[in-house]
């Protein structure tokens, strides 16, 4: 399996759309041949999740996506049209509705730490006002800005998933999504393509 892009690197364009290929020598090269499900639940080859996916970020969300799938021009090329389609559609679905769940369990995650995080900050700041107020010894003073930041400390890991780590998971899900509706087509490779 190989990914095919214009001699400059960039991607083909088509009838609007921002081509992504991928040749093949058999079909089977594209989904995970150890997976025992039908044909229609496998999951893709690990290569060519990671080629499609990349170039579908490479690409931007702004641009139509088409899956342009090159075989050799001998094979039963259009008898599998309908069913890999219906594969790789299954399959990216599938991905966005566990990047979704993901993403859902996150934040879940995000909130419960916040939880906990914000009654930890609010104990340290009461045990400073009870035990450190208005205190002139350094090592009460020590002590009393060590509570502090161990409150704010412990905000920190609530407030980076609040706030910066759902981004990528919701990247997936927007891509995945995109590539659960793109067109794919399966084309015979022409002896010029070799």
């Amino acid at each position: 399996m190989a990914g095919h892009r214009e001699d400059d690197g960039e991607y083909r364009q088509e009838d609007g759309f921002t081509l992504i290929e991928v040749d093949l020598e058999r079909i089977e090269q594209l989904y995970n041949t150890l997976d025992p499900s039908p044909f229609r639940l496998r999951d893709l080859d690990a290569e060519a999740h990671d080629y499609i996916v990349g170039s579908a970020r490479e690409i931007g969300p702004g641009k139509p996506v088409k899956l342009v799938l090159h075989l050799p021009a001998q094979g039963p090329v259009a008898v599998h049209r309908e069913a890999v389609t219906d594969m790789i559609h299954h399959y990216f679905a599938a991905r966005a509705g566990i990047a979704r769940l993901e993403l859902h369990n996150h934040m879940r995650i995000g909130r419960i730490a916040l939880a906990v995080g914000l009654l930890f900050l609010g104990g340290c700041i009461t045990l400073r006002r009870v035990f450190f107020v208005d205190t002139a010894s350094t090592f009460d003073q020590v002590m009393a800005e060590g509570l502090l930041i161990c409150g704010w400390v412990a905000m920190w890991r609530p407030l980076e998933i609040m706030l910066y780590d759902w981004w990528p998971i919701r990247r997936d899900c927007r891509i995945y999504d995109r590539l659960a509706a793109m067109p794919v087509e399966l084309r015979p490779r022409q002896p010029d393509d070799a």
